[in-house]
């Protein structure tokens, strides 16, 4: 005899795994941490420092430290050490700003900037990765910042 699960209300589906958005934005972020430290591991990068060192190209020009944090969405206690294993590793000098001695600023060494060079396939790589088409791609990078918009106003800005 075999024995039948007793029907669940309506509401309980909600409680099931398979429902929750937060756990496939957690196992989408897993697997593109183990494409990533493949893509990353010649250029010896976490992905961390790989998002900063990007900041850092991107605006080709020393960044305070606060400001970086702002734009990678990362406090100084995390942010803090992925700068000093950079520094110790060549490829950004932090100092003190001339205008204001209390803020601190990061700056790109050449090798920081050689880095740049080598890094130009990650993307490709990574895209390739996703299987996803370029449009597909921007519909769902528009949707997660919306979905963190909302968030962060929810959790009462951010």
């Amino acid at each position: 005899m075999t024995t039948q699960p007793l029907p669940l209300p309506d509401n309980a589906e909600l409680l099931r795994l398979d429902h929750q958005v937060c756990f496939s934005l957690n196992a989408a972020a897993r697997a593109f941490g183990g494409v990533y430290r493949d893509a990353l591991k010649d250029l010896g990068l976490t992905y961390p420092q790989y998002l900063t060192m990007l900041v850092l190209w991107e605006e080709c020009a020393p960044q305070p430290v606060k400001a970086l944090g702002e734009r990678l969405r990362l406090d100084s206690g995390t942010l803090s050490p992925l700068l000093k294993r950079l520094e110790a590793a060549g490829l950004v000098v932090r100092e003190r700003s001339a205008e204001d001695e209390r803020s601190v600023v990061v700056r790109l060494t050449r090798a920081g900037e050689e880095l740049r060079e080598r890094a130009l396939p990650v993307p490709s790589l990574i895209a390739t990765a996703t299987g996803l088409s370029r449009e597909e791609a921007h519909t769902l990078r528009a949707l997660l910042e919306k979905l963190t918009g909302n968030l962060d106003t929810a959790h009462g800005g951010r």
